[in-house]
């Protein structure tokens, strides 16, 4: 499956590289030491497994992760470790004892990963486009100094993996249908499928997290608003027409079991995802991450009917000392009635809801956001909702072990903004949540295609 991603790290006459994982050793010391991390070639929410042996026992080692990003920025990570009696160290096992993580976390070295040195830190390293464009990392274990400030020394054993967002058994079609843009991808085979469309705010294509579903046996669309081949080049006002258009190109494909398909969206792309299931046919399943239950920024025409934006209020927007603005505040209250006709009708929707939140998304108030949808629904005697809210979480929910941002670029105001939470808690959003995606869209969608 991977053989063509193989041949690209491969060494001339370096027969364990041929391997699956990578297990490499450094003459620094006259002590055997291996670092092994499988899988050495996979998907980018995958579990890696991580051990070390022919150290000493009890020895303290620092674990090292380093990633250029597919624009070529570096991040880093470490920690600190200590082996067994053996002189061995399993991260699946044996607790960090300090440095970006503490505690038992295989993946800790994956999701601590942040902007190295002067790299912008509102920059992501998750790709874009993804088919030839995989994380590159490379993880050292080193002898733990005793001084914090003192730079690590040589490297004991190192070993590079690849993290991909799709797979070469994938079809990636470039959609240029009408006015209707963006990036289909299939998995292998026949079909039908469970189809999918999935959608972003700020501007672009990105394809990660719909070749990701993918991947796991759906028919996703990566559909982009603005900023993307003859889309405006920035957000203006919506029409659900375009939105319409993609859902009858997903329903209709014939490796697409339809009619009903399902929507993922964030941020913006969420609150979008809302508004078609409370307008269009068909739609079974949305997964919310981080929206608005009012329509946003811009304008959005439903048929005969207009859905002005919410506005955001400039003057309650303040900068941070590093430059970085704070626009919790910004946005004006969904329930205040001079903005009631922004409110999605999300009660006509028949679909079944799945809200993902931030408790301390500092883009905007999310998780107040969900438990008004919530209660709106329960209002009108809808059952079909699920609540997923994570404490110290902030905005960008990515897929799991996807590094931590505290700041982002936001499009609409064109500046850096905060995106709240805390590390750990973050990346525990990001796992847990994921399952749940899968789980959600499976359920409800594949279910409904058997009825």
């Amino acid at each position: 499956m991977w053989r063509w991603a193989q041949a690209a790290l491969r060494t001339p006459g370096t027969r364990l590289q041929l391997r699956r994982s990578v297990c490499t050793s450094l003459g620094f010391s006259q002590k055997a030491v291996t670092l092994t991390v499988t899988p050495r070639t996979g998907l980018a929410d995958e579990l890696l497994d991580i051990k070390v042996e022919g150290l000493g026992p009890r020895e303290r080692v620092t674990l090292r992760a380093s990633a250029v990003s597919y624009r070529g920025r570096l991040f880093h990570s470490q920690a600190h470790f200590e082996s067994d009696g053996r002189g061995r160290l399993d991260l699946a096992r044996q607790p960090a004892l300090g440095g970006d993580f503490t505690g038992v976390e295989p993946m800790g070295l994956l999701w601590s990963l942040t902007p190295a040195g002067s790299e912008d830190p509102c920059h992501s390293q998750r790709p874009r486009g993804v088919l030839k464009t995989p994380l590159k990392v490379e993880v050292t274990v080193h002898p733990t100094q005793q001084q914090p400030e003192v730079p690590l020394g040589p490297a004991l054993a190192s070993a590079h993996v690849q993290r991909w967002f799709s797979s070469p058994q994938l079809s990636r079609t470039r959609l240029q249908t009408g006015s209707l843009r963006g990036v289909l991808l299939l998995p292998p085979g026949d079909g039908p499928f469970p189809g999918l469309i999935d959608m972003f705010g700020d501007g672009g294509l990105d394809e990660s997290r719909a070749s990701l579903l993918a991947c796991r046996g759906f028919a996703a669309l990566a559909l982009p608003l603005f900023g993307y081949e003859d889309l405006p080049p920035i957000m203006k006002d919506l029409n659900l027409d375009y939105f319409e258009e993609a859902a009858k190109f997903v329903q209709s494909h014939p490796k697409v079991k339809g009619p009903n398909i399902g929507v993922i969206g964030s941020g913006k792309g969420a609150e979008l995802a809302v508004s078609m299931a409370s307008f269009l046919p068909n739609i079974a399943a949305v997964v919310s991450i981080n929206g608005c239950i009012s329509n946003t920024a811009t304008a959005l025409t439903c048929g005969g009917l207009i859905l002005p934006g919410l506005p955001f209020n400039l003057c309650k927007i303040s900068a941070t000392d590093s430059g970085v603005y704070d626009i919790k505040e910004a946005l004006e209250d969904p329930l205040d009635p001079a903005y009631r006709e922004s409110r999605i009708p999300l009660e006509k929707a028949s679909a079944h809801f799945l809200f993902i939140v931030g408790e301390d998304d500092r883009l905007w108030k999310s998780s107040v956001y969900a438990d008004i949808a919530v209660k709106h629904l329960t209002e009108h005697g809808k059952t079909n909702f699920t609540l997923l809210s994570y404490p110290n979480a902030g905005h960008r929910i990515d897929p799991p072990y996807s590094p931590f941002f505290s700041a982002a670029w936001d499009p609409v105001l064109g500046v850096p903004v905060l995106g709240g939470g805390q590390l750990k808690a973050h990346a525990v959003a990001q796992i847990e949540s994921w399952k749940k995606i899968l789980e959600f869209l499976h359920l409800h969608l594949e279910q409904r295609l058997t009825n």
